[in-house]
């Protein structure tokens, strides 16, 4: 690990909003041998980037990484995030949350699509057929920053300072600081049935005027509606916020129209209430309209590690992984990267 004096450097989490984005979701082979290619490559998943982005340095290519909790206890060191675990599948009344498999989140964000997509070509050809992809779901910018239901998604969420407080992780977790957490859902769009309602109603179910995006009044804000579901405030007043990158997707032929939801916390238990809220209904059966028209077909945990502890992860060694003979691999002091870790409890 670093310095313990010099702060962690994060992933490109707070990165902006991009025109374009990739998210693969990977699972490993069984065998130990995957588990650690799909690790290894995820940890200097920074170098593919540089080789990608220095051929458009105007494209702002990034790319975070995030490992889901079995995949952790695999592969990780012996301490834990303190909130990482598999995600909580929702059943409600009327609609449900599935979770689904997900060992390596790759978040890919960029200017342009041939960006996004030339950066997963050389990871999946990095891996060859050590990992499987579960989910491949290619994002785009839709006018302005609207969803395919015709709203601008990811207006309330926070900027500057506010964002890093919202979705990095501090002196709560020290060992894991600078780090994050990450769900991912992909919402399947029913968009015969959104548009036969009119503007007014479809309005009253996002919480927001469609063309001016001013969040409705209180008065007429309806209490199902996505907005308030999705206010969560403590107790002393203080708003629980966490960072949204919400891209729309679709397919033309298959007639699939969708939202990809991707929401950074430094805490997954505020994320996790909205979606309490928003699937088994605040107060319970009063559940989210917006899932009278869009249904979850994916949902996933990550833990978002700092960039140093990422690049660090290949050093880290796995039971059943075979030793390399000592002419063919330098010995290394890993102490300073390892040794913090090891001594960390839950």
């Amino acid at each position: 690990m670093t310095d313990p004096a010099s702060p962690p450097v994060p992933q490109p989490v707070l990165v902006p909003l991009s025109a374009a984005a990739l998210f693969l979701v990977m699972t490993a082979g069984p065998a130990t041998e995957d588990a650690i290619r799909l690790r290894d490559v995820a940890s200097d998943v920074g170098s593919l980037v540089r080789a990608v982005g220095f051929r458009e340095l105007a494209g702002s290519l990034s790319c975070v990484v995030g490992f889901g909790s079995e995949f952790w206890d695999r592969v990780g060191p012996s301490a834990t995030p303190a909130g990482l675990h598999p995600f909580i599948p929702l059943r409600g009344d009327v609609h449900s949350a599935p979770a689904t498999p997900g060992d390596v989140l790759f978040h890919i964000k960029a200017s342009r699509a041939d960006l996004c997509f030339e950066l997963g070509r050389l990871i999946l050809t990095a891996l060859g057929d050590a990992a499987t992809v579960e989910d491949e779901v290619h994002g785009f910018r839709y006018f302005d920053a609207r969803d395919l239901l015709g709203f601008v998604d990811g207006t309330e969420n926070p900027t500057g300072a506010g964002a890093g407080a919202a979705a990095l992780i501090g002196a709560e977790d020290p060992a894991f600081a600078g780090g994050s957490y990450v769900i991912v859902q992909k919402y399947l769009h029913d968009m015969a049935a959104w548009a036969e309602l009119s503007t007014e109603e479809q309005e009253r179910v996002i919480g927001r005027t469609k063309l001016e995006n001013v969040e409705l009044d209180d008065a007429d804000l309806p209490n199902n509606s996505h907005v308030a579901l999705n206010t969560i405030v403590d107790d002393d007043g203080t708003e629980r916020e966490i960072l949204r990158d919400n891209m729309p997707f679709g397919s033309l032929s298959a007639g699939e129209f969708g939202t990809y939801f991707i929401g950074y916390a430094k805490d997954p238990a505020v994320t996790e209430l909205m979606l309490q809220h928003m699937f088994l209904g605040d107060p319970p059966g009063n559940h989210d309209r917006i899932l009278d028209f869009s249904q979850a077909a994916t949902g996933t945990l990550f833990f978002v590690p700092s960039q140093d502890l990422l690049e660090a992860l290949a050093d880290v060694p796995v039971p059943g992984e075979a030793e390399a003979e000592p002419e063919e691999v330098a010995p290394r002091d890993l102490s300073l990267k390892i040794g913090d870790l090891k001594g960390v409890s839950q």
